[in-house]
């Protein structure tokens, strides 16, 4: 069966606080993002030594590093320069950490992702050559923001790289905020499971004026009990991760939404993160008994 885990900053800025709540849900893996109000790519040595040390004496597991990678102006040199160094950064944090696994993206949506959709897989070339060599995997989520906005586009853009060292992270509530997506659960999810190597956990519903809103996991549009039962049934083994986004109190700005990391976005998160666990448990204990029977 799949094992669950959880993407740090949506439990806590405080790494020892993360730990805590994954002992208690019996949660497997830990999928870094902002430590301490620091980015994976600016964590030094003496941040790394502190996960280290935390996660030593648990069975809690770095399963990827949530990178930030080419969330850039595809249009601006500088940016692409920087990005290519948060890319080296974090595959060195990957290596201290012992993951392959690096989640990366495709530049923000331009409104012309067909006209430059050459421009955008030959912006992969360098990356792909560099990921090969070290011996990492970049896992190009769908997200809404960026030109590989829906499941179709991923996995056509993994296609065309033609490298098992890019494969698709899916993200089903991304689908739903997608200009073009459909159904998450099942029509988006068959386009590209053949390609996933690691799944995200969050949900969408439409508030009272029809804007697409974070809520908590199970609780939104897409059919997570179905999403996991099928999971089972093909026999998925890598990673579920919980990237909450809902908060209980405010919803969290488009920006932070966006651009996730900092005290700011951790606010409430635990909170958040522990009832969206709970739900969870609740829809997999027909599947684990099932699975134990």
């Amino acid at each position: 069966m799949f094992k669950l885990g959880v993407i740090t900053d949506e439990i806590s800025q405080d790494f020892g606080t993360v730990v805590k709540v994954c002992k208690e849900y019996d949660l497997e893996a830990v999928e870094i993002r902002s430590v301490d109000d620091r980015p994976p790519q600016d964590l030094m040595a003496a941040d790394v030594a502190m996960i280290q040390a935390a996660l030593e004496d648990t069975d809690i597991k770095v399963c990827g590093i949530a990178t930030p990678f080419f969330k850039c102006d595809i249009d601006s040199t500088e940016e692409r320069e920087q990005h290519m160094e948060i890319l080296r950064n974090c595959i060195s944090l990957a290596h201290k950490l012992d993951t392959s696994l690096l989640r990366c993206f495709a530049f923000w949506e331009t409104g012309q992702t067909e006209r430059r959709w050459q421009e955008i897989v030959d912006a992969y070339e360098e990356p792909l050559r560099i990921a090969e060599a070290e011996g990492i995997t970049l896992g190009m989520e769908n997200e809404a923001s960026t030109s590989l906005s829906t499941a179709a586009l991923t996995r056509r853009f993994i296609d065309e790289l033609g490298s098992d060292k890019v494969r698709a992270i899916w993200d089903p509530a991304n689908e739903l905020y997608a200009d073009g997506g459909i159904t998450p659960f099942p029509d988006a999810y068959d386009q590209l499971k053949d390609v996933m190597v690691h799944g995200h956990m969050k949900d969408g519903d439409r508030d009272e004026s029809g804007e697409m809103v974070s809520v908590p996991v199970g609780e939104g549009l897409i059919d997570w009990a179905g999403q996991f039962a099928r999971y089972v049934e093909e026999g998925y083994e890598d990673y579920l991760i919980l990237e909450t986004h809902w908060r209980p109190a405010s919803a969290l700005s488009e920006d932070l939404l966006n651009r996730p990391g900092g005290a700011a976005f951790s606010e409430a998160g635990e909170e958040a993160s522990r009832y969206c666990l709970d739900n969870i448990a609740r829809m997999l204990q027909p599947l684990r008994a099932q699975s134990e029977g």
